[in-house]
């Protein structure tokens, strides 16, 4: 890695829930984060459910995040690459954030090497075994059609009510994020130790779960699971060697 630059991930910052002051707070804190990152990094990857729900019409967004999104477009001008992915809140994101504030965008998990490690970085919903519910609903939300068919709703109302849902849904996982529930129920512990069998990886890195995961899956590989930003306010840090999750007010 060039002029000691390091890489940044971190997942699941939930803009827009559970109200507006929690969010813009929470908002503020991820954007001194970003601040901070962006003196050393050359890489920044933002691994899915960025927002709690967001939906591009052709010629509407969802209003609010301007400093964050404004940060991020300073921080691509000023060179540093930002890689952002779709997650199960915000997979109707389209070309507004490449082309406005010049991420890179991802819908699916992605392989790529840095200094001569290999990342497998993607949110990590639908990867596994089981789930089988949540993988039909995905397929749903991702077809063509479905989504042409939600753009014909006028926007106070399609994203009223899809605010109305994400929040549900977010109310209805309780605390089930808050403990490990064993290698033969971790759906990426399972996916990433089937993965190894036919490709080397280094680094697994996701988002999805909410709970900050450090975890060996072979001699040569290791699942690291980034948290969220609602209770953990975590992220990975890749420094040339080994990469290492933190939690930013801590260091």
């Amino acid at each position: 890695m060039r002029d000691n630059k390091k890489i940044y991930f971190a997942s699941d910052f939930h803009l827009g829930v559970p109200t507006y002051e929690k969010s813009r707070a929470r908002e503020d804190k991820i954007v001194t984060w970003l601040i901070q990152i962006s003196k050393d990094a050359s890489d920044i990857y933002l691994v899915g459910d960025i927002f709690d729900f967001w939906f591009e019409y052709k010629t509407v967004v969802p209003k609010g995040y301007v400093r964050l999104l404004g940060r991020l477009a300073q921080i691509t001008d000023s060179g540093v690459k930002v890689h952002v992915f779709t997650g199960n809140h915000d997979m109707w994101m389209f070309d507004y954030l490449s082309t406005e504030v010049g991420v890179k965008m991802y819908r699916e998990p992605i392989t790529v090497n840095h200094s001569d490690k290999v990342f497998y970085i993607g949110h990590g919903d639908g990867l596994g075994p089981g789930d089988h519910g949540y993988k039909f609903i995905k397929k749903v939300f991702s077809n063509k059609m479905c989504q042409w068919l939600f753009a014909r709703i006028h926007p106070n109302f399609g994203i009223g009510l899809a605010n109305y849902w994400s929040k549900k849904s977010r109310i209805s996982t309780g605390n089930t994020e808050d403990d490990y529930l064993g290698d033969d129920k971790e759906f990426l512990t399972q996916f990433c130790k089937e993965y190894i069998k036919t490709k080397p990886i280094d680094y697994f890195v996701f988002g999805h779960r909410h709970l900050p995961i450090d975890k060996k899956i072979s001699d040569t590989s290791t699942y690291i699971n980034l948290g969220d930003w609602i209770k953990y306010d975590t992220y990975a840090v890749f420094d040339g060697e080994k990469l290492d999750l933190k939690t930013w007010g801590t260091e």
